[in-house]
C-alpha cells in the first residue's frame, strides 16, 4: 500500500514558491549586504578625509583672535569645528585630558560625549585606527586623532563619529519594501500556480480515476484524447495499453473456460462409468473401483482449485455486497460439521454487516476448516469466530492440532508448499493450493491472511480485512479484542462427535 504523501499539485506549487522565494530573497539580502559594505567603506574614507582636513587646517590656519599660530590643541579643535561641519549623522568631539570638551554644533542621534565610559575609551586609545562602537543609537564607526601643539602639554584628541545604523535607515526601508512586495508577489504567484497546475494535471487525474474504475469493474473504460500535446499522447498510450490488457484478459478467460471444459469432461465420463459398473463380489475389483472414484473426486477438487486460483487476478473475481458476519460464521460452522468428527465451536461473533464477497469468503473459510480437519483428530476442537476492531474485520479458524512451526508461517500460504503431514482422512487437495487460495481471496478484499499460535495451543488462521460498511448502515459497536468469550458463543456438536 502506498504511503500518503503530498499531491503532485501541491509539490509543483511548493517548488514554484520556493524558487520565487529564493529569486526574491537572494537579490534583496545581497543588495543589503553590498549597500552595508559600501557604506562602511565610505565611512572609513570620510573619517580619513576629516583627519587629513584637520592636519591641513593645523598647518595653515591662525588663531582668529591673535592672528598667531594656535598655542593650545583645544583652541585649534574649537576653531576647526567652527569652520568644518561634519557629514550627516556624524559628529566631531574634542577630548582634553580625559574629559569631553566640545562637540560640533547641530543635532546628533546620541550624546555619547556625556557617557564617561565612552569618553574614557577615547582618552586611552593610542592609535588612529578606525574602530566599531556599540551605542544606544546602534553601530558607530569612530576614529581618534591626537592633536599636539608646541608648548601645550595637554592630552588633546579629536574624535570623529559616524552613526552607521542611522545612515542605513533608507537602505533598510527599501529592503523592507522589497520584501513586502515580494511577499505579495508570492501570494499572487501561489494562487496562479495552483490554478495552472490544476489545469495541467487535470488529464492525469482523469487517467487515475479511469484506472480506478477499471480495477473495480471492467476494461471497457477509455480516456478521451484531446489535442496533440504530451498529455494527449499519454492518454492515447494508456488506451492502447488497456486494449492489450483487455485482449489478454479475454484470451485468458477463454483459455480457462476451454481448459475447465476439457478437464471436467473426461473426469465426469470416467466417474459415470465407474458408478454404473455392476457390483462385483470380487473384493479386489470393489476396492479398485472405490479407489478410482476417490482419486477422481480428488482430481476434480484440484482442477476446481487451480481454476479458482487462476481467476483470482481477474477484475470480476469479487462481487462485494452487504454481508452479515454473524450469518457468515454460523453458516460456515454448519457446513463444516460434515467434514469430520470434531468439537465445533463458534466464538466471539461480530454482530455487524460489512461489504465483502460472501461466496469467496465462505470458500476461504471452508478451505481453512478443511485444513484444520486434516491436521486434527477425532475429538479435537476447531473454533470459528469473527471480530470487528479498529476499523478491521478479523475472521479466524483455530484448532487444537500440532500448530505451525515459526519458520513455516510465511511460506505456508505459497502455492504447492506443505508444512507438515496431515492426519488420516484428509479432505483437502493435498498439493498445497488451499491456503494459497485463502491468501488470494484475502488480498482481493485488500486484506491479509496469516497464521499464529492459538491461545490454547495449535494454530489459528486469521483473515484480516478492512471493515467497509454498506451505505446507510447503522453504526456498529466495535468489539474489544479482549472480549473473547463475551460475545455470542455456542458449541455445535455433530451427532456422534466426542465432547
Amino acid at each position: 500500500m502506498l504511503k500518503p504523501s503530498a499531491s503532485a499539485r501541491s509539490r509543483i506549487v511548493g517548488w514554484m514558491l520556493l524558487l520565487l522565494t529564493a529569486a526574491l530573497a537572494v537579490p534583496t539580502f545581497g543588495i543589503t549586504i553590498v549597500w552595508q559594505s559600501e557604506l562602511n567603506r565610505q565611512l572609513d574614507a570620510q573619517l580619513v578625509s576629516e583627519a587629513d582636513k584637520l592636519r591641513a587646517f593645523a598647518r595653515t590656519s591662525r588663531d582668529p583672535y591673535t592672528g598667531e599660530r594656535f598655542t593650545s590643541g583645544a583652541a585649534l579643535l574649537t576653531s576647526f569645528m567652527t569652520v568644518h561641519r561634519p557629514e550627516h549623522d556624524s559628529v566631531f568631539l574634542s577630548v582634553v585630558d580625559g574629559r569631553a570638551d566640545r562637540r560640533s554644533p547641530g543635532p546628533v542621534p546620541a550624546r555619547l560625549d556625556r557617557d564617561p565610559e565612552f569618553v574614557a575609551l577615547w582618552a586611552r586609545t593610542g592609535d588612529t585606527r578606525i574602530r566599531w562602537l556599540d551605542s544606544p543609537a546602534g553601530k558607530v564607526r569612530y576614529g581618534v586623532v591626537p592633536v599636539q601643539v608646541v608648548g601645550d602639554r595637554a592630552d588633546t584628541r579629536l574624535v570623529l563619529l559616524s552613526f552607521r545604523d542611522r545612515q542605513l535607515r533608507q537602505e533598510r526601508q527599501m529592503a523592507r519594501m522589497l520584501l513586502t512586495s515580494g511577499l505579495c508577489a508570492l501570494v499572487v504567484a501561489g494562487l496562479a500556480s495552483w490554478l495552472v497546475a490544476g489545469r495541467v494535471l487535470a488529464p492525469i487525474r482523469l487517467v487515475r480515476k479511469t484506472a480506478e474504475r477499471i480495477s473495480e469493474t471492467d476494461l471497457t473504460q477509455r480516456l478521451p484524447v484531446r489535442g496533440s500535446d504530451d498529455v494527449a499522447a499519454l492518454a492515447e498510450t494508456f488506451n492502447h495499453m488497456l486494449d492489450r490488457l483487455s485482449h489478454a484478459f479475454t484470451a485468458q478467460r477463454r483459455f480457462l473456460d476451454e481448459v475447465a471444459h476439457e478437464l471436467r469432461t473426461p473426469i465426469t465420463v470416467l466417474r459415470g462409468h465407474l458408478e454404473l459398473m455392476d457390483g462385483d463380489p470380487d473384493s479386489g475389483r470393489r476396492q479398485t473401483r472405490s479407489l478410482l472414484l476417490d482419486e477422481l473426486l480428488r482430481m476434480n477438487r484440484i482442477v476446481e482449485d487451480l481454476l479458482l486460483l487462476a481467476r483470482a487476478e481477474r477484475p470480476d473475481f469479487l462481487t462485494p455486497g452487504p454481508t452479515s458476519l454473524t450469518d457468515l460464521v454460523v453458516d460456515v460452522a454448519a457446513k463444516a460439521q460434515a467434514l469430520g468428527r470434531r468439537r465445533w465451536t463458534v466464538a466471539s461473533v461480530a454482530d455487524a454487516s460489512v461489504l465483502l464477497d460472501e461466496q469467496r469468503m465462505t470458500q476461504a473459510l471452508m478451505q481453512l476448516v478443511s485444513n484444520a480437519v486434516s491436521h486434527t483428530e477425532d475429538g479435537d476442537t476447531i473454533e470459528i469466530g469473527s471480530r470487528l476492531w479498529l476499523g478491521r474485520v478479523r475472521v479466524w479458524v483455530a484448532d487444537t492440532g500440532p500448530g505451525v512451526a515459526v519458520q513455516d508461517r510465511e511460506r505456508i500460504f505459497e502455492c504447492f508448499y506443505q508444512a507438515g503431514p496431515a492426519h488420516t482422512g484428509r479432505t483437502g487437495t493435498g498439493i498445497g493450493i488451499g491456503l494459497a487460495l485463502v491468501r488470494e481471496i484475502a488480498q482481493a478484499h485488500n486484506g491479509v491472511a496469516h497464521v499464529e499460535e492459538a491461545p490454547g495451543g495449535g494454530a489459528r488462521f486469521v483473515i484480516d480485512l478492512p471493515a467497509l460498511h454498506p451505505p446507510r448502515e447503522g453504526t456498529h459497536r466495535e468489539q474489544d479484542p479482549d472480549s473473547r468469550g463475551r460475545g455470542k458463543n455456542c458449541v455445535l456438536r455433530r451427532s456422534g462427535a466426542t465432547s
